[in-house]
């Protein structure tokens, strides 16, 4: 790792350094087969994730401790912490790896290996515990290659197809998160193909971006500071002074990410609570599936339309704004839409319609701001990832008390939940709109 003394200088001359944004490289446009490998792999990697969590894990837990199966919590919440502490940290490391290969295709090809080995695992484990740290070596393997694939577009993408790229990542995410769980649901019964069949679509396409996809030879870049435990945590967080548009844009992607998962975390319970006399999702049937199957069009369509149509018009913050209105909109029809289904079905709609324009159109952002994105692309990108998990770990805690506020019985305050929701899209998207001025 080096003598401390050099370890000091070193990480005093980067401090100094790196005082002043570097600006990326003049890029050329990359190529169709870059673009569709990468959009390719996305798809194969969130299959290998999605059918886990969808239908897979369940399964595992029912199996496993039959009269537990709210463990399943645990399970997935400790993957999800591991994923978003390595983020950083592979982050900082893909960084700073000089090899033939060049900085990214190592993880990529390392994290699918690991995250497969990791499906293998999970499906044997024969205990809680081990279910537990299974999956939280999948996560963690998975998350490096998706994370990987991410780095590369900030390493390649000019302005120009980022919005484009990040409209194709976004609509088949959404894809995947519908035919990964209907493929494992094709292996119910068999413990191992279950997770294997999506695992082996992942590592499959994951290996093909790998292997076709070249990267500069890294071994001559210049060599940057080493990574001690100090430093990395120093790494962990960012100056908001120094870099004021990425500050903005990670604080409006924050509260944008709060008022989309205390809206969504609980649209099913809602939707029988309106819907059904015993308020129990069960007695939704068919009408579970047909909402899901709206809300991945809506989405899909959404992050198609915004990713195209921001680089088109050369224009971004005005869509993330525009989603933050729509998304207000459709959760004010959700909270005062009573019991009418159409009049739900298209508040519904609207939201998944703004998740969509938002995915697509703030990743775009997220690169045009991007610190230093010569050279520490991964480590802002890894810090830029705490916008969504703190919204997704903290959003469901903070809702459980707005639910009971003014509510009766067995009676839960949806539309209180809504209205915050919609107020926090809406700041979100206003705060992107006003304050970041690096991204048109």
């Amino acid at each position: 790792m080096g003598n401390p003394a050099t370890i000091n200088e070193l990480a005093a001359k980067s401090a100094t350094s790196s005082a002043e944004p570097s600006e990326p490289r003049g890029r050329d446009r990359v190529s169709a087969k870059y673009i569709w490998l990468l959009i390719l792999a996305t798809f194969g990697s969130y299959i290998a994730l999605v059918a886990p969590i969808g239908i897979s894990l369940a399964l595992r837990i029912q199996d496993i401790d039959p009269d537990h199966v709210e463990r399943l919590g645990f399970v997935t919440g400790a993957g999800a912490l591991v994923a978003a502490l390595s983020g950083p940290l592979v982050g900082m490391w893909s960084d700073r790896t000089r090899s033939r290969f060049g900085r990214r295709r190592p993880f990529a090809f390392c994290g699918i290996i690991l995250g497969f080995c990791g499906l293998a695992i999970t499906a044997w484990a024969p205990t809680v515990p081990l279910l537990i740290v299974a999956w939280m070596f999948t996560q963690a393997g998975l998350a490096t290659a998706m994370g990987s694939l991410l780095f590369s577009q900030a390493d390649r993408l000019p302005e120009e197809q980022r919005g484009k790229v990040a409209g194709l990542s976004g609509f088949v995410q959404m894809i995947a998160s519908v035919a990964g769980t209907g493929l494992a649901s094709g292996f119910v019964g068999n413990n191992y193909l279950v997770f294997l069949v999506p695992g082996a679509v992942g590592l499959v396409l994951m290996l093909l971006w790998v292997a076709l996809i070249k990267e500069p030879d890294s071994r001559n870049s210049p060599l940057a500071n080493p990574i001690t435990l100090k430093f990395a945590l120093s790494q962990m967080v960012f100056s908001p002074r120094e870099y004021p548009d990425f500050a903005w844009n990670w604080l409006g992607r924050l509260l944008f990410n709060f008022g989309v998962t205390f809206a969504t975390s609980f649209t099913t319970l809602f939707f029988a609570s309106r819907l059904t006399d015993s308020g129990d999702v069960a007695d939704l049937g068919g009408l579970i599936v047909a909402l899901a199957l709206v809300g991945v069009l809506f989405t899909a369509g959404g992050a198609l339309l915004g990713g195209f149509l921001s680089d088109k018009l050369n224009r971004r913050r005005i869509f993330i704004a525009v989603a933050g209105v729509v998304f207000t909109v459709g959760a004010i029809i959700l909270a005062a839409g009573g019991e009418n289904l159409p009049i739900l079905i298209s508040g519904a709609s609207l939201i998944n319609l703004a998740l969509g324009v938002f995915s697509a159109v703030d990743q775009a952002i997220v690169l045009d701001v991007l610190p230093n994105a010569d050279s520490e692309a991964g480590r802002y990108l890894g810090v830029n990832g705490y916008s969504t998990t703190l919204a997704q770990s903290f959003a469901p805690m903070l809702a459980a008390p707005l639910l009971v506020l003014g509510a009766t019985g067995s009676d839960k305050n949806y539309g209180l939940l809504f209205i915050i929701a919609a107020a926090c899209t809406l700041i979100g998207g206003t705060i992107v709109m006003l304050f970041v001025r690096k991204s048109n």
